[in-house]
C-alpha cells in the first residue's frame, strides 16, 4: 500500500486516565477547501448518536503553519489548504461509552468503533486508509480484524473509509483463544473475565457454532458453493457486571454480557445466561452473512450523515434472531425441550404488545431511527419488535414451506437462494443487495404465488400470524399458560426494594380502563401494604374480584379500582390473544409429522 495516496490516523493513548483519545490524522495533497466529517451513527444500530459531540480540540497544519478551521455544522468541519504538502489535524475525543457502539477509554481498557474517532476525508473516501498506535502501555494488547502492516508494528490498512470504520479495535490486557471454523483462523477476545473463566469451552462451543453457519451458507467442506467470505475473524467480548449486546462488522464482532454469564472452569450445566450468551454469539455471527453482505438495497451506500431507511429489517435482524437460536439447538447445545421454552419466551414477548397491532413489520423496520431506538412509556402500544415478530415471521415462513410436500424446501433455500443469486456475476458495488422483491420472488418459486401473496400480507398488515395452526403441524403443542396478576392487570413494573413503580401500561387492559399511569407508585390493595404485586390477589376474599389500588402520582395519593379479569385455564388451547403461551413437543406425533418436526430442528 503506497504511503503517498495513504490517509493515515495515528490513535495515542496517552491520556488513557483522562478518557481521552489523541488522534492525528494526515492527509497526503489534500484539496484547496478540505472537508472533514465525524460520522452521525454506526451501521447495524439505526440511530443518530452524534459522535462528534465527543469531539474537541481539531487543529490543522500544513508545512510548518496554523491553518483555520471553520465548522460548517454539528459534525462538519472545513479547512482552507495551500499546496499539495500534507495536512495534519489533531483532536481529540473523549471515551467513556462502555457499549458496543461507541468508545470508551480508561487506564485498564480500551475499545473504539472508527465511526467514533476516525474523521472522514472527503472525496478520498475510496482512497486506502491506515491506522497506527502510540503511548500504548507495555502490557496491553490490541484485537482487530482489520489487515495488519506488515512493515510496522500496531499498525494497520483498510481499502477504503467504509472498510476503515467496519473494524472496531479491543485494547488492553485481555483473555485470547483461538479456533479453526471453514478452514479460517477464528479469535476469540474477552476483556474483565472472572479467573474461573472456562475459556476452551467458550472456544468449543462458539466454533460448533461458526463451523455450522460456515456449512449453513457455503455447503460442507469437500462441497463449497462459495468461499467463506473472509480471511480472518475476532470476537470482542467485554465481560462485565451488568449489560448485554452485540455488534456485527464484516469480519469481526462486539459483544458486551454479563461475566457471570461466562462458563466457568468445573461446570458442566448449561445456565440460562450462558444460553443467552451463545445466542447473541450465534445472532452477530449469522450477520457476517446476513446484513453485512446479503444486504438491503437501501443500504448498498450508506450515507453516514443521516439517516439510512429501509422497509427490511424484519429480513436482516428478524430472520437472524430466529435463525441464531435455531443453530444451538442444531448443533446440540441446547436439546428440543429448551429450545421450545426459548422460542416461547419469543412468542410470549409479541403476544404480550398490543403494538403488534398498530404497527406493521415493514413499518417498525423504517421507523426503527425515531421508534425502537427511542422507546416511551407508550411504545408496547404504539410499535412492535422487528427482531422479536420479525423471528416469528421467518419461523412461520419455514414451517409453512416445510408443509407443503414434495419437494419439500424451507427458509434455508430462501436464504442460501438469496445468497447464491445476489452474488452471482456481479460488480463488488452491486453484490449481496437485494429487495423486498427477490424475497417473494424466491418465496413463489418455491412455495407458490399464494404463500408469496399471504408472507407480504404478514410483512405489511397487523394480524398475528398463524402460529397455533403451525405449530400443530410440526408436532408442537401450544397451550395456555398460568399468567402473573400485571400480566392480567395489563401493567409492565419494576420492582426493586419493596418499591412497585409502573412502566408501562397496556391498551385495553384492566389498569388502563381504572386510570394507571406510567411513574405510578403502587403502595397497596384492598388496604393491605404492598412490597410487590403478586401480593395483590391475596388481599382477594373467596369468589371476590374487585382490587382497590391506593398510588402515589406526583406526590399525590389516589384510589383506583378494578375488578380482576378471569383468566384462561393453564393447559387450554389457544389460537391467539395476549395472555402467554407454552410451547411443548407432542408426545405421539404421527411419523410424518415427527419427520418435518427432526428436520426442522437437525437442519
Amino acid at each position: 500500500m503506497s504511503s503517498i495516496s495513504t490517509i493515515h490516523y495515528q490513535v495515542d493513548l496517552a491520556q488513557a486516565a483522562q478518557h481521552c483519545f489523541e488522534l492525528c490524522l494526515t492527509i497526503p495533497a489534500p484539496n484547496a477547501l478540505q472537508r472533514v466529517s465525524l460520522p452521525a451513527w454506526i451501521p447495524g444500530s439505526y440511530l443518530l448518536r452524534e459522535f462528534a459531540r465527543h469531539l474537541s480540540g481539531l487543529q490543522a497544519r500544513q508545512g510548518g503553519q496554523d491553518l483555520a478551521v471553520q465548522q460548517l455544522d454539528k459534525a462538519t468541519w472545513e479547512i482552507a489548504c495551500a499546496g499539495d504538502q500534507d495536512l495534519q489535524l489533531r483532536y481529540r475525543v473523549y471515551a467513556f461509552d462502555s457499549s458496543v457502539r461507541a468508545a470508551f477509554l480508561d487506564a485498564q481498557r480500551g475499545f473504539f468503533n472508527g465511526t467514533s474517532l476516525c474523521l472522514r476525508v472527503h472525496g478520498r473516501e475510496q482512497q486506502s486508509h491506515a491506522l497506527s498506535f502510540a503511548a500504548v502501555p507495555p502490557n496491553w494488547q490490541v484485537a482487530t480484524a482489520m489487515t495488519p502492516m506488515a512493515s510496522q508494528a500496531l499498525s494497520y490498512q483498510a481499502a477504503s473509509y467504509a472498510e476503515l470504520v467496519d473494524h472496531p479495535f479491543e485494547l488492553g490486557p485481555f483473555w485470547l483463544g483461538r479456533f479453526e471454523a471453514g478452514g479460517v483462523e477464528h479469535q476469540f477476545v474477552v476483556s474483565g473475565a472472572l479467573p474461573v473463566l472456562d475459556g476452551e469451552r467458550l472456544l468449543q462451543d462458539a466454533q460448533r457454532i461458526c463451523e455450522a453457519q460456515i456449512e449453513f451458507w457455503h455447503g460442507p467442506a469437500d462441497k463449497r458453493r462459495s468461499p467463506v467470505p473472509f480471511s480472518r475473524y475476532v470476537f470482542m467480548l467485554n465481560a462485565v457486571d451488568e449489560g448485554y449486546g452485540g455488534l456485527e462488522h464484516a469480519a469481526s464482532t462486539a459483544l458486551i454480557a454479563p461475566r457471570r454469564d461466562l462458563p466457568r472452569l468445573g461446570q458442566t450445566e448449561v445456565s440460562e445466561g450462558y444460553v443467552r450468551l451463545l445466542g447473541l454469539i450465534s445472532h452477530e455471527y449469522f450477520h457476517t452473512w446476513n446484513v453485512k453482505r446479503l444486504k438491503p438495497a437501501d443500504f448498498a451506500t450508506l450515507d453516514f450523515a443521516q439517516e439510512n431507511y429501509t422497509e427490511l429489517l424484519w429480513f436482516f435482524e428478524g430472520f437472524t434472531s430466529y435463525y441464531d437460536e435455531l443453530f444451538l439447538v442444531r448443533t446440540g447445545l441446547v436439546d428440543e425441550a429448551r429450545y421450545l421454552k426459548l422460542l416461547t419466551t419469543t412468542v410470549n414477548g409479541v403476544l404480550a404488545t398490543p403494538g403488534r397491532k398498530v404497527q406493521s413489520l415493514a413499518q417498525s423496520s423504517f421507523d426503527a431511527w425515531v421508534k425502537y431506538y427511542r422507546p416511551d412509556e407508550n411504545s408496547p402500544n404504539s410499535t412492535i419488535s422487528y427482531y422479536g415478530k420479525g423471528a416469528l415471521l421467518a419461523l412461520a415462513l419455514d414451517l409453512s414451506l416445510r408443509f407443503l410436500g414434495e419437494p419439500q424446501h424451507s427458509l434455508d433455500d430462501v436464504m442460501r437462494g438469496l445468497w447464491q443469486r445476489s452474488h452471482a456475476g456481479l460488480d463488488s458495488g452491486a453484490r449481496g443487495a437485494i429487495s423486498e422483491a427477490d424475497v417473494l420472488s424466491l418465496i413463489a418459486e418455491l412455495g407458490g404465488e399464494a404463500l408469496a401473496h399471504e408472507f407480504k400480507q404478514w410483512v405489511h398488515g397487523v394480524e398475528d400470524l398463524p402460529l397455533a395452526a403451525l405449530f400443530e403441524k410440526a408436532g408442537v403443542l401450544l397451550r395456555a399458560d398460568k399468567p402473573s396478576l400485571a400480566q392480567r392487570l395489563g401493567l409492565r413494573l419494576n420492582e426493586s426494594n419493596g418499591v412497585v413503580n409502573v412502566k408501562h401500561v397496556l391498551a385495553d387492559s384492566p389498569a388502563q380502563a381504572a386510570g394507571f399511569c406510567a411513574g405510578d407508585e403502587v403502595l397497596a390493595c384492598n388496604d393491605w401494604r404492598l412490597r410487590r404485586i403478586e401480593d395483590a390477589a391475596l388481599t382477594l376474599s373467596a369468589g371476590h374480584t374487585g382490587m382497590r389500588f391506593l398510588v402515589s402520582r406526583d406526590q399525590r395519593l389516589m384510589t383506583l379500582s378494578l375488578d380482576l379479569p378471569l383468566a384462561r385455564a393453564p393447559g387450554a388451547a389457544i389460537s391467539s390473544g395476549s395472555e402467554p403461551v407454552l410451547l411443548s413437543l407432542a408426545e405421539k406425533a404421527p411419523t410424518r409429522v415427527a419427520s418435518l418436526r427432526k428436520a426442522w430442528l437437525s437442519g
